[in-house]
Formats: structure tokens, C-alpha cells, sequence
């Protein structure tokens, strides 16, 4: 006859057998994932290289030439006055910049939150 402590051995195999497959199941479905993001990615790169190129195509300054010949009457395209060119140091101080006036130094921390700004970098201006 069976003893009981061979039932319990092969429950705990069976247990084991199942979280096992179980494990290896889910495995595979992440592993699937991957390789779907990857091909994502891929066509993401690709797709992003191949507007590049059509841009660097667009942009060249002898279409560009064409382009104002054939349409600048219509359009009444001028040049751009070298006057119109800011240069950097020409630009408004940046808001965190601005020193904060004494009145508002004293109240109590409310102002300091309004005048509070983000730390995002633009690029936009060098510092």
C-alpha cells in the first residue's frame, strides 16, 4: 500500500511540475513581448531614418532656391534684414533671473511658490 508520506511526495512533484510550467509559460509570453517591441523599435529607427533623409532632401538650399524663384511672387517672400537677427545677449533675462522685489522677500513663503519656475532646459539660448 501506499504510504502517506508517498502522497504527499507526489503531490509536492505535481506542485512542483505545475509552478514550473506555469514559470516557463510566462516566460515565453515576456520573450514574445520582447521581440514584438523589439520589431517596433526597429520600424520606430527606420521610419525616423527615412524622414531624416527626406528632410535633409527637402531642405537643400538649391530646391530651396527653385522653390523662391518659382513661388516668391505669390508668396512675396523677402530676405530676411540682418536687423531683424537678435543675438543672444539681446534676449530678455529669463524669469528666474528676475530678482524677486523686497516686498514680496517678506511674506510668508507664498511668493517664493508663485515665483518658483521649472528647470527645464529649452537649448534654445546658450548660458
Amino acid at each position: 500500500m501506499l504510504r502517506t508520506l508517498d502522497i504527499v511526495l507526489i503531490v509536492v512533484m505535481t506542485a512542483a511540475a505545475t509552478v514550473t510550467y506555469t514559470i516557463k509559460h510566462r516566460a515565453e509570453n515576456k520573450l514574445e513581448e520582447v521581440r514584438k517591441l523589439d520589431v517596433a523599435i526597429k520600424l520606430e529607427e527606420d521610419t525616423i531614418d527615412l524622414l531624416r533623409a527626406d528632410w535633409a532632401l527637402l531642405t537643400q538650399p538649391n530646391r530651396l532656391e527653385r522653390l523662391v524663384g518659382a513661388f516668391g511672387a505669390d508668396l512675396q517672400l523677402a530676405p530676411t534684414p540682418s536687423t531683424q537677427l537678435a543675438q543672444p545677449q539681446e534676449l530678455p533675462m529669463l524669469k528666474a533671473d528676475v530678482p524677486i522685489p523686497e516686498d514680496e522677500k517678506a511674506k510668508d513663503g507664498v511668493a517664493a511658490l508663485i515665483n518658483k519656475t521649472d528647470n527645464i532646459a529649452t537649448g534654445s539660448v546658450a548660458h
